[in-house]
């Protein structure tokens, strides 16, 4: 397989953000270097690596990204995903080797709770008596390495006591469906507006042989959900808010993340009207908001 470095130069505040989003977006590495030192100072690092605590000020962050890949979405998307303007990006050509291989080595499996993890489909489970979701670094958001994926996972965990229809919105690999899936719903959808995270979300399912559905538009969800969890961004969230009412069930639960948290007041008074909200969860300054629709208008 041919692959293309997409390189940037951004100040280091917003490495960790835009490192774990290219990853979520489908680049198979990130490296991180000193924008000041020449190319023998990059260093490959994973999604959840500190690098907070590096010295220099600004830093290149290239993402190796298979030559198929529309780069210029994936650079929009997670840009987006992690809430930055789009820096100037510039393309070049990798050389051949066993760019697999060596991305492979930069991932392993990622513990998300006592009992839930994210495996690698080339890495042994680590724990036997596990819930273990097979996913790998792929062209659709979630793999369990970012803080708001990992926090929908837990409350996923907490929420789910088994037989629970659940939806999940903007379902990108489909991870939280799986993952309900695994933790003992009943049924399990996905919706997402992108045609190659619908496509990966099938494939991953069928990898976790489990029967979670995914569709193109919420018009196909004839039901509403006893869970509903959508892990997306402050402004559609904002958009989506009578339908996301619409999809969870009365005495139902929402999960709201893919904030930040000056964006928690807004996103929470656009859901005020349906749901009681409960104390939002943070991890690394990203948010997770919860809350139980009202039984009554």
């Amino acid at each position: 397989m041919s692959w293309l470095s997409v390189s940037f130069e951004v100040p280091a505040e917003q490495v960790e953000a835009l490192s774990d989003a290219l990853l979520e977006a489908g680049a198979a590495s990130v490296d991180i270097a000193d924008a000041g030192a020449g190319t023998g100072a990059e260093e490959a690092v994973f999604a959840d690596a500190a690098v907070a605590s590096r010295p220099w000020k600004r830093s290149v962050v290239s993402a190796l990204v298979a030559r198929a890949v529309d780069t210029a979405a994936m650079v929009a998307a997670a840009c987006a995903r992690a809430g930055i303007a789009a820096p100037p990006w510039r393309v070049r050509a990798v050389a051949d080797e066993d760019w697999v291989r060596a991305s492979r080595e930069q991932f392993s499996p990622v513990r998300i709770s006592p009992r839930l993890w994210i495996v690698p489909s080339w890495h042994q489970v680590p724990d036997p008596d596990a819930v273990a979701i097979t996913l790998d670094p792929g062209l659709a958001f979630g793999t369990g390495h970012h803080p708001s994926t990992r926090m929908c996972l837990r409350w996923l965990e907490r929420v789910i006591h088994g037989g629970e229809t659940v939806i999940d919105f903007g379902c990108g690999s489909g991870i939280l469906a799986i993952a309900a899936m695994k933790l003992g719903a009943a049924r399990a959808d996905g919706v997402d507006i992108d045609e190659q995270a619908l496509l990966a979300a099938r494939r991953n399912a069928m990898h976790n042989r489990v029967q979670a559905t995914f569709h193109g538009a919420a018009d196909a969800l004839q039901q509403p959900a006893r869970i509903v969890v959508a892990n997306i961004l402050a402004r559609p969230l904002i958009v989506l808010a009578p339908l996301l009412a619409r999809l969870t069930a009365r005495g139902g639960r929402l999960a709201l993340a893919g904030l930040l948290a000056e964006q928690v007041g807004e996103v929470r008074a656009a859901y005020a009207p349906w749901f009681d909200f409960e104390a939002p969860e943070v991890e690394e300054g990203w948010v997770l908001v919860s809350g139980v629709r009202r039984k009554s208008p």
